[in-house]
């Protein structure tokens, strides 16, 4: 509608402005807009019908409702938190709701007292330890400084692997001292295992049932049924985790020379016409299936029908068993929450003892290194029919491998470095049920469902300049073949150093030649290697590190980034307390010194970790 002198208090240079204003605002900022016009007023004195020209506004539902702020912190180590926060964060903001997104390590923990109402997402990392990015928040938290939060309204989502005895953790930590300072909750806390888009959104919707309650409530007149409209689901890419890309295999090369015992493969992946994008430190995700040997061992072993029909999800699609085994649901490890549920179709007792406390040893042994077959073979047959039996498996977790490449290196192409597992366990032989996938299952032209997981927190520096030491052993020198054709394609100035460690020189030297073409190009600076069955006594990366400790520490002050790739309970932890040892030793630091160092580089973002 077209306002103009007849039909308004207006002259005729302030309804050419107007006219011209209205057209480019949202209906939000129509109602905002009103709302303070209206408060400058005072309360209540003219009525909606009685404005003349603003018949737009009697058809929003009424003033505009004054929400809390909500405040989402995520902790998150390989993406999957910050992906969800980012969907919900989309759908309050849809919604109108005033939005505030940050990663942990990016929230000044004294703002706490100032949230109104707070989302904590998070995930929880090796035996139980918060993920880098919210360790300071959660020393925080737990420590004599945490303020009272008396008004402060909060709901937790937490993310982990009840394959892990501490699972979901961190989240859990959190919900308890937010209560324990004051916090009310909002709805409670929800843990999600590996599959836990099912999860986090009925928690979302619980959440969400009590903000929008609370705005229906505040809401005069017919304006408060608009704001039970369904929520509009957040735009998403074409291809996702839940919707993943076949990518056709282009090559799948053994990196291991002769006679090693380890199978390392080098797998490029075709992304034309996926629309997919990646950055250096990003992960690819595959959605993998079991092997169908081992499927109809434990379709065997279970005296089930591999046809019978069964339920693959809470939409009810069906399908047979066996693909259904092969397809959809974990078989190949263990877990105590999946023996509790196993335990209530056992017969007999003797898988119930085994969950007694007191067993708690002999519990945590058994689940190591075995899987469902051995399960139905030591505790089966089950007293149920399969049908019922699989509703207590949880889905095949996805698996997240560090990309190899630089996708301005490799337009519309992903490189991944796999380490394939096997090993033997119990009498029986194993193997990962993804690595041998890619190893023995996707030979060229072959297909693999991926979708990318963006890893914010492994970083390139943003200044090109910047020095950068990478740390990695084995497959954890994946990312840095990508941090290196970036820097190469970017002609980035700043100095490159790179510890690399493997088994042997011979046969393990993983991408060597290409090491030593950005070696001789000037691309990498320096690179300094370890191959621990090469020497009687065995040398690794933090050996390396501590033999070059005095110009580490000068790299260190010169403001290089640090990054550490690979296994988590024994590389890193020993590669941390060396860079603690070099400050100290070389910085003449006190160990409390030596670690805020660290933690201040943590917080700068200048120490980055990808570890598992």
């Amino acid at each position: 509608m077209q306002l103009q002198t007849m039909n308004s208090p207006f002259d005729q240079e302030q309804v050419e402005l107007i006219n011209r204003l209205l057209p480019m605002l949202t209906d939000n900022q129509k109602i905002w807009l009103n709302g303070y016009l209206a408060g400058t007023q005072s309360a209540a004195t003219v009525a909606v019908q009685e404005q003349p020209g603003l018949e737009w506004y009697a058809q929003q539902g009424g003033a505009p409702v004054a929400t809390r702020e909500i405040t989402i912190l995520v902790g998150s180590h390989t993406g999957n938190c910050q992906s969800v926060a980012k969907e919900v964060s989309k759908k309050l903001q849809d919604k109108d709701y005033q939005v505030k997104l940050t990663p942990m390590d990016e929230f000044k923990p004294k703002d706490l007292k100032k949230v109104e109402d707070l989302l904590v997402i998070t995930s929880t990392h090796g035996d139980g330890h918060p993920p880098d990015n919210a360790i300071a928040l959660y020393d925080f938290l737990h420590s004599k400084r945490a303020p009272k939060l008396d008004d402060v309204r909060f709901s937790v989502l937490s993310l982990g692997d009840s394959s892990y005895e501490f699972f979901c953790q961190t989240g859990k930590d959190f919900d308890k001292r937010l209560e324990e300072l004051g916090a009310k909750r909002i709805h409670p806390r929800v843990d999600a295992d590996l599959d836990f888009e099912e999860p986090a959104e009925e928690w979302f919707d619980g959440v969400f049932s009590i903000l929008n309650k609370d705005k229906e409530t505040d809401r005069p007149g017919p304006g408060a049924a608009s704001a039970a409209q369904e929520i509009p689901a957040a735009s998403k890419p074409a291809y996702s985790r839940s919707n993943p890309f076949n990518a056709e295999v282009l090559e799948n090369i053994n990196l291991n020379g002769r006679g090693s015992n380890k199978e390392t493969r080098h797998l490029e992946l075709d992304l034309e016409g996926s629309g997919l994008q990646y950055e250096p430190g990003d992960s690819l995700g595959i959605v993998p299936e079991n092997e169908d040997k081992l499927v109809d061992q434990l379709i065997a072993a279970a005296g089930w029908n591999p046809n019978d029909s069964v339920s693959i999800n809470k939409q009810g699609d069906t399908s047979s068993l066996r693909d259904a085994l092969i397809t959809t649901f974990e078989i190949t490890s263990l877990s105590k929450p999946l023996l509790e549920k196993a335990a209530a179709f056992a017969e007999g007792d003797a898988l119930k003892n085994l969950l007694e406390l007191e067993n708690k040893e002999q519990l945590q042994a058994y689940i190591y290194g075995r899987d469902l077959i051995d399960l139905t073979e030591d505790f089966g047959p089950w007293q149920v029919p399969a049908a019922e039996f699989i509703k207590i498996l949880r889905k095949i977790p996805v698996r997240l491998y560090s990309i190899a490449s630089s996708a301005k290196a490799n337009p519309d192409e992903v490189h991944l470095t796999v380490g394939a597992l096997r090993y033997e366990a119990n009498g029986r032989k194993r193997t990962g049920v993804c690595s041998t996938q890619c190893a023995e299952r996707s030979e060229a032209g072959a297909t693999l469902p991926v979708f990318i997981q963006s890893n914010n927190s492994f970083r390139l520096p943003e200044n090109p300049e910047t020095p950068i030491i990478m740390i990695g052993a084995g497959t954890g020198v994946a990312p840095y073949r990508a941090f290196m054709e970036e820097r190469e394609e970017t002609d980035a100035q700043g100095d490159a150093w790179l510890f690399f460690g493997e088994q042997h020189f011979v046969t393990d030297f993983l991408y060597q030649t290409e090491w030593q073409r950005w070696l001789k190009d000037g691309v990498l600076t320096k690179m300094d290697v370890a191959f621990s069955r090469d020497t009687a006594e065995k040398i690794y990366v933090q050996h390396r590190l501590m033999e070059k400790s005095q110009e580490v520490y000068q790299w260190l002050e010169a403001g290089a980034n640090v990054y550490v790739c690979g296994d988590e309970k024994y590389m890193a932890k020993d590669v941390h307390a060396t860079l603690a040892t070099i400050l100290e030793q070389e910085g003449t630091m006190s160990a409390e010194q030596a670690e805020e160092y660290l933690t201040s580089m943590r917080s700068d973002k200048r120490y980055l970790r990808d570890v598992y």
